[in-house]
């Protein structure tokens, strides 16, 4: 996946669901920075460790003005209990299973593992301005010490 988002571009306003049934979508947190981080499946050992590493942020990103919000194509439900049971406290949201935010920036995609082709979320990450304009994407991340980073890029934005 390579996506072709540039700083200064803006992404598709596409309303996806919140795990209490709500909707959001990125022009709700105009007004302030946003992280958007795209991961693959809920419970994953790497999604669990972004997750987390994402919470245990939170209050350095609120104090430096950026929202958090992770999305997947898990279900409501499932976010409800990946949120349960690690006691996350970043927003999630349920992307639309055809036709939402990941498929329009091209992070929903064919991938092989193990000689199988199937379709997944490439984790990416996209820091927005508070005008919506995208700042900088991190494209197949890394997580280890990316929440750092992105934090890193917030302060510097």
């Amino acid at each position: 996946m390579d996506t072709m988002l540039q700083p200064g571009d803006t992404i598709p306003d596409i309303a996806m669901e919140t795990p209490d049934g709500g909707s959001v979508k990125p022009s709700d947190y105009l007004g302030r920075r946003l992280v958007l981080f795209f991961y693959p499946k809920d419970n994953t050992p790497g999604c669990t460790t972004e997750a987390k590493d994402f919470t245990g942020m939170k209050l350095e990103f609120d104090n430096a003005g950026a929202a958090i919000l992770g999305i997947s194509k898990d279900s409501p439900q499932k976010h409800r209990n990946f949120i349960a049971k690690h006691e996350l406290t970043v927003d999630l949201a349920t992307d639309a299973e055809e036709g939402g935010l990941s498929d329009a920036l091209g992070i929903w995609t064919e991938k092989k593992m193990y000689g199988k082709t199937f379709m997944g979320m490439v984790r990416t990450t996209i820091l927005l301005d508070k005008s919506g304009r995208v700042l900088r994407v991190w494209p197949k991340v890394k997580v280890k010490g990316h929440a750092q980073e992105v934090l890193e890029a917030v302060r510097a934005a």
